[in-house]
């Protein structure tokens, strides 16, 4: 009923097997990746005809996550997977983007790729085994794609590389000094396609190395994919990329000189404005059989790469007559919204991010429902990219995959500089609003991220700066780096590679290719030029800050203490009592967490102190000797009770109330008095032993003859 195929091979410390022919057998390529004990299924399905006039490659990647994989229900009220979640969907693009390069060129056919986490053994993450499922699904399906691709994780600890480190290694890499690199690369037998990294002011030959390593390391696994095909593939499709060289000829003759002068134009909304008017005045001189071709889109956009590329390559000049390594012109201010508790403007040529950073307190930290368990977050990036930062109108909704992506990009940039969360115990939440794009607004939500937060009084380890930069490479071996890409060079060159970090090293690497011929000689020449851009972008951003500001008057403020763990129990109370007592009487929010560090936090220093003291009465011991406020809560024949310290009571004998006989304490005292107490001791039992005679009742202190009675003794 099977025919079943299956490849294993060991792959750093665990087994990597490959099985396909026994589920979804009606899919054009299915292939279940397990390493270790975390499986995932992925499943591909293309059309096997093109929608008729599409001129883009409709390619989709799914990636999903079961909670059953873990062992997990999942949480909410309808206790099913909703919408893809922020690791789902960043998963998907970490799969799409070495992949989608490597379609044949002119392959417009509908492709789904699927990928299902079936289990999870909370030791290896299931992204880097779907980004293999995927290419080796691909592989055998019989679809145009020239691959494979493998892909693995790399981890940085002692100055050695690790591959495929563990979930927990690293989760929170900010709170574990020991890892300072999260790099995930993907790449085919011959280049590099793919990489995405959280690091901690690594060097440039460092990161380069740790490429170097990654692409070593998933050889072996490309072999066990061509293994897999060479028992398992399908047919390879009948597709034959079409020919449209005549189509071309005739539109770089009607319109390669009038395309010439509109990329001469500086400024992005006239040069869009005057592309738009060539490629009407190429159109009006075609005749209605080459106005019906398919292929007249791709023609007229080959003719605009045709030109950028080659006034690059040949003459050294980009559109904006910049120099290949010089940055554009950059402004940066902070403080400029009045009720934020920080705020930046930076702007880097037609490129502008507003951002504004909100200090919270404990309440406002995410909480993340993972596959692996929950975990809290204390930094927030949000980045928000509306039509009008291109000139154009659109649907505005929720956040789409590439906004999720950018945030994402620029939150790993930004969150190796953080203080730590017990120096300041603050949830920082940080929101960048592209107000205008032309070209890496990522790196600007990092440029003004950073500034932002400082302007908000966030003691950042150091500024962060960011840097896209780009590439064009011709068939000649030719090619050319270009610091700070437009978006015509990004939409029409051969290389996305963003640097991110201070001055001492990177904090954050993304890489997206669309050749396979990038050497590490091209790497390391980007590299080089991406950190002359970072300086002289980090020294921009230092006229408008160097260290961080001021706290706003309207961002709270948090104190913290620690208690003895066996003391919680106390503050917390039976049901919450005391707790909601303390934050209802200070006005002051009140997080206790299980190691006894509490937090206190108000807008006011006043309630902040009233609650801290509210604690420090609960948890606290009376010292002997020491005199203390209380109020007389009952009395007896014998003496007064008095509430001393916090919820501790105490006696005073009839006989410690005043330096005279008395015939009964209610001669002197009644219940609800303020007296000032002195604590004498504590008896065998216990019970603590309190006397007011030697205290003065008016101002709190210790009498001078009694004082004098205690030396003699």
């Amino acid at each position: 009923m099977f025919n079943v195929t299956t490849k294993s091979m060991q792959w750093g410390e665990e087994t990597l097997t490959l099985e396909t022919g026994k589920v979804a057998r009606q899919a054009d390529g299915t292939v279940i990746a397990t390493l270790g004990e975390t499986s995932v299924m992925a499943n591909v399905t293309f059309a096997k005809e093109p929608k008729p006039g599409q001129d883009f490659f409709p390619l989709t990647v799914h990636y999903q996550e079961k909670y059953y994989a873990a062992g997990k229900v999942p949480g909410g009220f309808f206790k099913r997977e909703a919408r893809p979640t922020e690791k789902e969907t960043l998963t998907a693009r970490l799969i799409d983007r070495p992949i989608r390069p490597l379609f044949v060129p002119g392959f417009k056919h509908e492709v789904l790729v699927m990928c299902t986490v079936l289990s999870h053994d909370l030791v290896n993450d299931p992204d880097v085994v779907a980004m293999i499922a995927a290419s080796a699904a691909l592989t055998i399906s019989g679809v145009p794609f020239m691959g494979p691709i493998a892909g693995c994780r790399v981890g940085y600890t002692d100055g050695e590389y690790v591959l495929n480190p563990t979930v927990d290694d690293m989760q929170g890499l900010r709170n574990n000094p020991e890892q300072r690199l999260d790099l995930v690369v993907a790449g085919t037998k011959d280049a590099v396609m793919m990489v995405e990294s959280e690091a901690y002011e690594l060097t440039e030959e460092e990161m380069l190395g740790a490429v170097t390593f990654a692409h070593e390391q998933i050889q072996p696994v490309i072999d066990l994919i061509i293994d897999l095909a060479e028992s398992a593939a399908k047919e390879p499709f009948d597709f034959q990329a079409p020919d449209y060289s005549e189509l071309f000829e005739v539109v770089k003759g009607l319109g390669e000189a009038k395309m010439k002068d509109a990329y001469a134009i500086s400024d992005k909304q006239e040069r869009v404005a005057a592309v738009a008017a060539v490629k009407e005045a190429i159109k009006a001189e075609l005749s209605e059989e080459q106005l019906e071709d398919a292929n007249l889109g791709s023609a007229i956009k080959k003719l605009e790469s045709v030109v950028l590329r080659s006034d690059v390559v040949k003459n050294k000049r980009r559109i904006d007559g910049r120099a290949l390594d010089q940055v554009r012109s950059i402004v940066s201010e902070t403080s400029v919204l009045p009720r934020t508790h920080g705020s930046s403007l930076f702007t880097r040529g037609e490129t502008q991010a507003l951002v504004v950073t909100t200090l919270g307190t404990g309440d406002d930290e995410q909480i993340i429902d993972a596959l692996h368990g929950n975990f809290r977050s204390n930094f927030l990036l949000h980045y928000n990219f509306p039509p009008y930062s291109v000139g154009e109108v659109g649907r505005v909704g929720s956040p789409g995959r590439r906004e999720i992506g950018h945030g994402k990009l620029a939150w790993r940039a930004l969150q190796a500089v953080l203080p730590a969360p017990t120096d300041f115990p603050y949830t920082i939440r940080v929101v960048s609003e592209i107000t205008e794009s032309n070209g890496s607004s990522s790196m600007a939500s990092v440029c003004g991220g950073s500034l932002s937060m400082m302007d908000a009084g966030v003691p950042l380890k150091a500024p962060v700066a960011g840097v896209a930069m780009g590439l064009v490479l011709e068939d000649d071996g030719e090619y050319a780096v270009l610091t700070d890409i437009l978006g015509d060079e990004d939409h029409l060159g051969d290389m996305d590679f963003k640097v991110a970090g201070t001055e001492n090293g990177i904090t954050s690497l993304q890489m997206d290719i669309k050749v396979a011929g990038i050497t590490p000689e091209i790497m390391k020449q980007a590299l080089a030029q991406a950190k002359d851009g970072r300086m002289h972008i980090l020294g921009e951003m230092a006229k408008a800050l160097t260290e961080a500001g001021d706290f706003s008057v309207h961002a709270p403020r948090i104190e913290t203490m620690q208690i003895p763990t066996d003391k919680i129990r106390e503050v917390i109370g039976s049901g919450g009592k005391v707790i909601r007592e303390i934050v209802e009487v200070s006005g002051a929010k009140v997080d206790i967490n299980d190691d006894g560090v509490i937090k206190i936090a108000s807008a006011n220093g006043e309630a902040i102190q009233k609650a801290y003291d509210m604690i420090y009465s609960i948890v606290a011991e009376p010292e002997e000797g020491a005199i203390y406020k209380g109020k007389v809560v009952k009395i007896v024949d014998f003496g007064a009770f008095v509430n001393f310290f916090g919820k501790r009571d105490g006696l005073v004998h009839v006989s410690q109330i005043e330096n005279r006989r008395l015939n009964h304490p209610s001669d002197v005292l009644k219940e609800g008095q303020e007296v000032f107490v002195k604590l004498l001791g504590f008896d065998d039992r216990g019970k603590v032993r309190l006397a007011m005679k030697m205290v003065d009742q008016e101002t709190g202190e210790e009498l001078a003859a009694d004082k004098k009675e205690e030396t003699a003794e």
